[in-house]
């Protein structure tokens, strides 16, 4: 299959969850042999047009993100490329209606994909962009409810989750113990003062925590554990490779979410496969309280006093360091969901 992925800013303009999670699956269908084009504005030096990267051709629209010229030349393109589907970033709108032009020229069907860490501006070209597409993915039911609101058709959405390397969690040796863990970048949404407080809670049993991340927030945070008098039981590890994280996630008992903005809780979802324990606090900008519905292994609050209760009920459940039934959300079977998504819009479109 012939896919065309159509995103104006790559993650080497700027690193975003988004980004990367469309190039990722760029790179997936690559390595299922899958003839894959990324349509970009050019983020290498030189003056070749493409650049290989992850058996991905990276093809420069444009030599920087200029929207006007990026969305006239992007048309012609596409029809001169007549790729199989057409799968664009919802971010900027007017890329998403110009990659829509193209696909018709292209007879091929357009899927858009909004991730949700990227703004959407109410302007009358976001209204044509979430009405072109013949779908629009989002990670979580969250972000679903947010396009549709911007105008999209619940008919013409469907979610399609993040994912997890489970070669990666078998084939990574447990780390150091921690009775508690927690993981996200440490800015201001990261929330980490919930955890601190019902940590300060329960400082007349024996726990260990650790806290994975960094950001301008960390600092604040330390002294906020210093302040309570836990700062000898909470580690902040600071910002840790995959590999590292999983080990951690394995060696720990309980992962604890309080951020107040999650698109997709990714980290909890490693956490999870890794056999921990989950407590979410629910906030209202957060998806984290979706991943667990009808996950056993977890608990639900509200508020620091809740969640020091859930840490200690969490010891109930016996120490694991992988669940087998989150299998599904393993990388191969979320692409095999783009694929069935792509394959069912060709289908309509009677390309099959």
């Amino acid at each position: 299959m012939r896919v065309a992925f159509v995103v104006m800013e790559t993650s080497h303009h700027q690193d975003m969850d988004g980004r990367r999670r469309l190039e990722r699956i760029a790179a997936q269908l690559a390595g299922r042999g899958h003839d894959v084009t990324v349509y970009c504005a050019q983020w290498w030096d030189g003056y070749e047009q493409t650049r290989e990267r992850d058996g991905v051709t990276y093809r420069g629209v444009t030599v920087s993100p200029a929207l006007t010229s990026f969305t006239v030349r992007l048309p012609v393109l596409l029809a001169l490329d007549r790729p199989d589907v057409v799968h664009a970033a919802m971010s900027p709108p007017s890329a998403v209606v110009a990659a829509g032009v193209g696909g018709t020229l292209a007879r091929a069907p357009l899927v858009a994909e909004w991730f949700g860490d990227t703004d959407l501006p109410a302007t009358r070209t976001r209204r044509w962009a979430v009405r072109r597409p013949a779908t629009i993915v989002t990670p979580s039911e969250l972000v679903r409810t947010r396009i549709r609101e911007a105008g999209a058709d619940e008919r013409d959405t469907r979610v399609i989750p993040e994912g997890v390397d489970t070669s990666l969690i078998r084939e990574t040796e447990p780390g150091e113990s921690a009775d508690v863990v927690y993981a996200r970048h440490l800015d201001a949404d990261a929330n980490v003062e919930e955890l601190l407080l019902a940590l300060a809670e329960l400082r007349d049993r024996q726990w260990a925590a650790t806290i994975i991340g960094d950001g301008p927030e960390r600092a604040g945070y330390e002294r906020q554990a210093a302040d309570l008098r836990i700062d000898d039981r909470v580690t902040f590890a600071g910002e840790l490779p995959r590999a590292e994280r999983v080990a951690r996630y394995r060696g720990a008992h309980t992962f604890v979410q309080t951020a107040r903005r999650e698109q997709f809780a990714t980290e909890l979802l490693w956490a999870l496969a890794c056999g921990c324990v989950g407590i979410v606090e629910y906030q209202a900008d957060s998806s984290a309280h979706g991943l667990i519905e009808t996950y056993e292994r977890s608990f639900r609050v509200t508020d620091p006093e809740e969640l020091a209760e859930a840490i200690v009920s969490a010891g109930e459940y016996e120490r694991a360091d992988v669940d087998e039934s989150l299998d599904e959300y393993d990388h191969e079977a979320i692409l095999e969901r783009y694929l069935e998504c792509y394959r069912d819009l060709q289908s309509e479109f009677g390309l099959l």
